[in-house]
């Protein structure tokens, strides 16, 4: 009896005065039990006081305490524990000044899932992806997801007797990373056979990759030889792209659902153009694709279009299963069109978690939930869900884009067949200053819509963009459409009220202070004078950012 209100009662929270009247009628019972015979006052005082602590924290709220005041260290391991609720309201209060994602129109990444598809990834996510021994059946589910994906991009090895040559990653970055090693690894094994230099490896792309091609080919010492893009063409030329292939190139990759506008790349004519030279010159320079946006489009809304295995220089491609695979970020997929593209050697075969498990990644731990996230929306959604919600996200962009138009002060750089994403620009001029004002204006209603130039030879276009996806809904773009027309109110305003302002240089240096050698004129700074026309009114233009741009999502 004693055991049981030792561990249970002191749960019930009661005032100090019925404690004390309660552990005085618990003593009386106790002391004539036949088992409790040589019990103590002392005993029963500490489990009086031991009570009332374990009372207070239940009943004080968070808010109440000192842990929420007191602030905790940023930067250094603080030095005592404190309650777990006091931990998490600190840290969730903090996550409060994050944007929401929902409302993040600037990412591609998937920002809801359905409920019971959080519950299974709740209940996975303490399996290491890598135990393959200890946890068989999400291998198996891995292998599923990966048969299903070469089987929708039409490759050779995906029928019913072969099994598909894939992987899953954390993402198209290191997909698209573990098919350039492989090309890498095929053309120097090939040149060594040759006797042929192989030093010097090339990648061609157009200048509107994502920013993993730059990184692959920093990280791997492989020259990215780019494409430029020009104004009204913003993707890259398959003409340009082959006539920039040489015998060093070890693969050319073109894009299915550019980052900066949606736009696919022409893969076809690109096969055509660079199987005519591969014929010219006895090279067998492959292709890749990087569909990290577009592989789980394009299949459900364009099944004519060729881009996939069906194209034989095709050897290889990536997507994003946190993309328009409609699952959370951390899923990427890399798929090859046979086992004869991915070196043998490029394969570790490891042992020490119990069984032989051959593994091709870039790291090594990772959790396992975003795998079975994806075979449960592969299951549930079937070809069918995909081409509905590819169908819902096209027509909410097309509401989008027409609500544009009728403001009369955009140009849609975005084309209607692409992913599903609406890209624009503001006409005439100052459209830079504009396009990142619109965008600043956006955020004071929770919209994240970004801002950015161009890239190289096409720099001087500016252009924001809203990325469609599942949970963008109909009433959520007309909400959009109508927060633009009002900030666009606010920036045109703004830009308006901007101040007038003159600078005048006197010009009094004599020859004395000419520079005879360089022809510099010293002009002493007294001599510089502002005038502002409006004094009264305040600069609010928004800062240009200069720079290099590269595809981010």
């Amino acid at each position: 009896m004693w055991n049981w209100w030792l561990q249970e009662e002191p749960r019930v929270c009661l005032s100090h005065g019925t404690w004390y009247k309660f552990i005085f009628n618990q003593f009386v019972h106790i002391h004539h039990s036949k088992d409790c015979r040589n019990l103590k006052p002392r005993m029963v005082l500490s489990v009086v006081q031991g009570c009332e602590e374990e009372s207070s924290s239940v009943v004080s709220s968070v808010f109440a305490s000192r842990y929420v005041q007191d602030p905790p260290p940023r930067y250094k391991m603080p030095e005592k524990s404190i309650p777990k609720e006091a931990a998490y309201q600190i840290v969730h209060d903090e996550l409060l000044l994050d944007g929401l994602p929902r409302l993040n129109l600037a990412t591609f990444v998937t920002t809801w899932m359905e409920p019971e598809c959080d519950k299974l990834m709740a209940e996975a996510i303490n399996k290491n992806y890598v135990d393959m021994d200890e946890y068989p059946v999400t291998t198996e589910l891995q292998n599923r997801c990966v048969n299903m994906i070469a089987k929708l991009f039409n490759a050779p090895s995906a029928d019913q007797t072969k099994q598909a040559v894939g992987v899953g990653t954390v993402g198209s970055s290191e997909a698209m990373m573990l098919a350039g090693l492989a090309f890498k690894k095929k053309w120097q094994n090939k040149r060594k056979a040759q006797k042929k230099p192989f030093d010097k490896p090339n990648i061609v792309t157009g200048a509107n990759v994502q920013v993993c091609w730059e990184k692959f080919a920093r990280y791997f010492e492989v020259e990215l030889k780019e494409v430029k893009l020009r104004e009204g063409y913003y993707v890259m030329d398959p003409v340009k792209a082959v006539e920039m292939v040489d015998e060093n190139t070890i693969c050319v990759a073109a894009i299915l659902g550019s980052t900066f506008n949606g736009e696919f790349e022409d893969v076809k004519l690109l096969n055509t153009l660079l199987t005519q030279k591969n014929k010219r010159t006895g090279w067998d320079t492959p292709i890749h694709v990087d569909a990290a946006s577009g592989g789980f489009v394009a299949p459900f809304l364009y099944p004519e279009l060729e881009w996939d295995f069906r194209l034989p220089l095709v050897k290889s491609i990536n997507v994003s299963g946190h993309k328009y695979g409609l699952v959370y970020a951390g899923v990427g997929w890399a798929i090859w069109r046979s086992k004869e593209e991915l070196p043998e050697e490029l394969i570790f075969h490891i042992n020490y978690l119990g069984g032989d498990e051959p593994t091709f990644t870039l790291n090594f731990s990772k959790g396992s939930s975003q795998v079975i996230a994806q075979y449960y929306q592969f299951l549930r959604m079937g070809f069918e869900g995909y081409k509905k919600v590819m169908s819902n996200c096209m027509e909410s962009a097309r509401i989008l884009r027409e609500g544009l138009e009728k403001t009369g002060r955009f140009q849609i750089i975005s084309k209607e067949k692409g992913v599903p994403v609406v890209a624009f620009a503001f006409k005439g001029n100052d459209r830079k200053n504009l396009a990142f004002g619109l965008s600043k204006a956006l955020r004071n209603y929770g919209w994240i819509v970004p801002a950015y130039t161009m890239p190289a030879n096409a720099e001087n276009v500016t252009v924001l963009r809203v990325v469609v996806r599942e949970d963008f809904g109909r009433q959520l773009v007309e909400k959009l459409l109508f927060h633009i027309g009002v900030a666009l109110k606010e920036v045109t305003d703004a830009a308006s009220s901007v101040p007038m302002i003159r600078l005048t240089v006197e010009m009094k240096a004599d020859e004395s202070e000419m520079n005879a050698g360089e022809g510099t004129l010293h002009i002493p700074a007294a001599s510089v004078h502002w005038k502002h026309d409006k004094p009264e009114t305040v600069d609010t233009q928004v800062p240009i950012m200069d720079g290099k741009t590269k595809g981010v999502c």
